[in-house]
């Protein structure tokens, strides 16, 4: 081997060490900052479980795709009654819920809402490792791997048996008491009327009896809502359908919230279309609906201010009908919460203006009935506005 071929040979090897020394060094780098990404990941997965294992007050169960439990937090411990070694990677989900309401359909049952949609909140029945039954509003999200890719489940569930069984118990209080208030106010309500129909009454006593008559079919009024929201509340909320002409009905609330307007000393103006809009309803319930925004406008409208009710279409299709007053508003935090029965507006309370907070709450369900939604909009201290909008 001649000098040069030599020379070349170890040019070679040198080249080749050169390499060599490079790629150690990348691996070295690469060697550090994956051990740097390894202990990013584990203080990450450590505080992840601390936080998950600080919720007490909730279940938090995770499972993989196919429901096979692996988180499992001391809330679900305590709301289950099995630890987290009897529970991750031995036992599925559904092994917690109650089977009749998975229908035979498994983990499909608790997943297909929110596999859809992103997410799922609603009550199911778990069963404690001892056999008690709890009703819990379970949130289900899907989680994702590191490649976005379908990981399994997310469970969290709020036990809310206590708060299940004192709406129950309140809503057969509520339609127990409705019922035996509703028999005797109606013998009560037909002998005044016997009664009142005595020419030989004298007027101050027929004066007193109208009084009392008048207070008799208010309260027959609040004990026929209560037993609607009762309704309402336990899905027996049903609407006998049919064609409403609401240029009629609209006019014909008019009329009658006139009296009580003109007593308290209330502006009423009534605009509506000589005929139509028609759509599809139930007349009786859309038009105790528009009594209930329009009594509300009056009642709550000092005496010379004005109450307006209008009807109209709006550019989508929609029907508008709108009742705008002058009265004592409401704050805009509070708008939200009107829909829900026995609550009021603090201006109304401020005001002593007399109700109990239902009138709202049987317009939302009337509303969402019929496929349409109640908006209130208005500023506190100078007026609201409340619209009916319903779907053609």
């Amino acid at each position: 081997m001649t000098d040069a071929e030599v020379a070349e040979l170890r040019a070679q090897v040198a080249a080749l060490q050169a390499e060599r020394a490079t790629l150690t060094a990348l691996v070295d780098a690469r060697g550090e900052d994956l051990a740097v990404a390894a202990r990013v990941l584990r203080a990450r997965a450590a505080t992840m479980t601390s936080v998950v294992d600080a919720i007490t007050e909730q279940s938090v169960v995770g499972t993989d795709r196919d429901g096979v439990v692996r988180v499992w937090n001391p809330g679900a411990e305590r709301l289950l009654g099995l630890p987290r070694a009897d529970v991750v990677r031995r036992r599925r989900i559904t092994d917690f819920h109650d089977p009749a309401e998975l229908a035979g359909r498994g983990l499909d049952a608790l997943v297909s809402v929110a596999s859809a949609r992103g997410s799922d909140v609603r009550d199911w029945t778990y069963v404690a490792a001892d056999g008690t039954r709890r009703t819990v509003s379970v949130a289900v999200t899907p989680r994702a791997d590191d490649d976005g890719g379908p990981a399994g489940w997310t469970f969290v569930g709020t036990d809310t048996t206590e708060a299940r069984a004192a709406e129950r118990l309140k809503d057969q209080f509520v339609a127990l008491v409705s019922h035996e208030l509703r028999t005797p106010l109606s013998s009560v309500l037909g002998y005044l009327e016997l009664v009142l129909d005595d020419p030989a009454l004298g007027a101050g006593h027929r004066r007193y009896l109208t009084t009392v008559q008048r207070n008799a079919s208010r309260l027959e009024r609040l004990v026929g809502d209560l037993l609607f929201t009762a309704q309402v509340e336990a899905g027996r909320f049903a609407l006998t359908p049919g064609e409403v002409d609401l240029a009629a009905l609209v006019r014909a609330a008019g009329e009658s919230a006139r009296v009580t307007a003109d007593a308290a000393g209330v502006a009423l103006a009534v605009t509506a279309p000589s005929a139509g809009p028609v759509v599809p309803g139930d007349a009786l319930r859309l038009g105790q609906a528009v009594d209930n925004l329009l009594s509300n406008a009056v009642k709550f409208t000092p005496r010379g201010g004005r109450v307006e009710l209008g009807l109209g279409t709006a550019d989508d299709g929609e029907v508008r009908i709108e009742v705008r007053d002058t009265g004592v508003g409401i704050p805009g935090a509070e708008r939200a919460g009107l829909g829900t029965r026995f609550t009021r507006a603090t201006t109304a309370v401020r005001a002593g203006v007399p109700g109990v907070g239902l009138g709202l709450s049987i317009t939302h369900a009337i509303a969402a009935a019929h496929g349409g939604r109640l908006e209130l909009a208005g500023t506190e201290g100078r007026g609201t506005t409340a619209t009916l909008v319903l779907p053609r």
